[in-house]
C-alpha cells in the first residue's frame, strides 16, 4: 500500500507530459544553405512542417529562428512558414534560440509556457544549445528526434544522448502531436488525425539504432 509520502512524491514527479496550453514549438534554423549538407534534410523539413501545422491547429505558439540569414539564406519554403504571416523568423548569430528577443516574447506573450517542443538543425549545435539553455531557464524540453539532424550521424546520435543526460525528453513527432491533442473528443482531433496519417519519411533513426546495438 502506498503511503501518503510516496503518493505525494508520485504526484509531484515530472514525467514529461505535454499540455497544449503550456507548450510552444521551436523551429531551429531550417535554412536553404544547409540543404545539401544535412543528413535527411528533406525528411526533417517534412516532419517539422507537420509539427508546424499541428501547432497552428491547436493554437500552440510557434517560434522560428534563422542562423545568420545574410550568409545562410532564408527558411526553406517547404516548411510552410509563409502560410502564417504572423510567424516571422528571428535572426540570430548565437547558437541557442534563446536570444533576448525570444526570451522577451515568451515572457510577454506566452507566460504560461513551460514546455518547449524543439526541432530543426543542427542537432549537436543550435538544437543542443537551445535545449541546454532552456532547461537551465526552467523549461521542460522535448526534442523531436525525427525532426532534428546534423551533417554527421555520429554528431546527431551523441547530441541526442547529451541532451537526454541533461534532462531533455526525446520523443517523436507523432507522440508530440497526439500528446498535445490528449483526447479524441478534442474538437481539433479529426484535423490533426489527417496530419498523422500522412506517410512518415525515413529520417535515418533506424540507422542510429543500428549503430548503438
Amino acid at each position: 500500500m502506498a503511503t501518503a509520502t510516496t503518493t505525494t512524491a508520485s504526484a509531484c514527479r515530472n514525467v514529461g507530459k505535454l499540455l497544449q496550453k503550456q507548450s510552444a514549438l521551436f523551429i531551429c534554423d531550417l535554412q536553404e544553405k544547409f540543404r545539401s549538407n544535412i543528413q535527411y534534410f528533406d525528411a526533417v523539413v517534412q516532419v517539422s512542417s507537420r509539427l508546424l501545422r499541428a501547432a497552428r491547429l491547436l493554437d500552440v505558439p510557434v517560434i522560428a529562428t534563422e542562423q545568420y540569414p545574410k550568409g545562410l539564406g532564408a527558411t526553406v519554403k517547404e516548411l510552410g512558414l509563409t502560410a502564417y504571416p504572423d510567424i516571422q523568423p528571428i535572426a540570430k548569430t548565437q547558437f541557442s534560440m534563446l536570444t533576448s528577443d525570444v526570451i522577451e516574447r515568451l515572457r510577454q506573450q506566452h507566460p504560461d509556457v513551460k514546455n518547449i517542443i524543439l526541432c530543426g538543425i543542427e542537432t549537436h549545435v543550435c538544437v543542443q544549445g537551445t535545449a541546454l539553455e532552456a532547461m537551465q531557464a526552467g523549461y521542460d524540453v522535448h526534442v523531436v528526434v525525427d525532426a532534428c539532424s546534423s551533417r554527421s550521424m555520429v554528431d546527431r546520435m551523441f547530441a541526442f544522448e547529451r541532451m537526454k543526460q541533461a534532462g531533455a525528453w526525446l520523443t517523436t513527432s507523432e507522440s508530440v502531436i497526439l500528446g498535445l491533442v490528449s483526447d479524441a473528443s478534442n474538437p481539433k482531433f479529426r484535423d490533426v488525425q489527417k496530419l498523422i496519417m500522412e506517410t512518415a519519411p525515413d529520417s535515418g533513426l533506424l540507422s542510429l539504432l543500428a549503430q548503438k546495438m
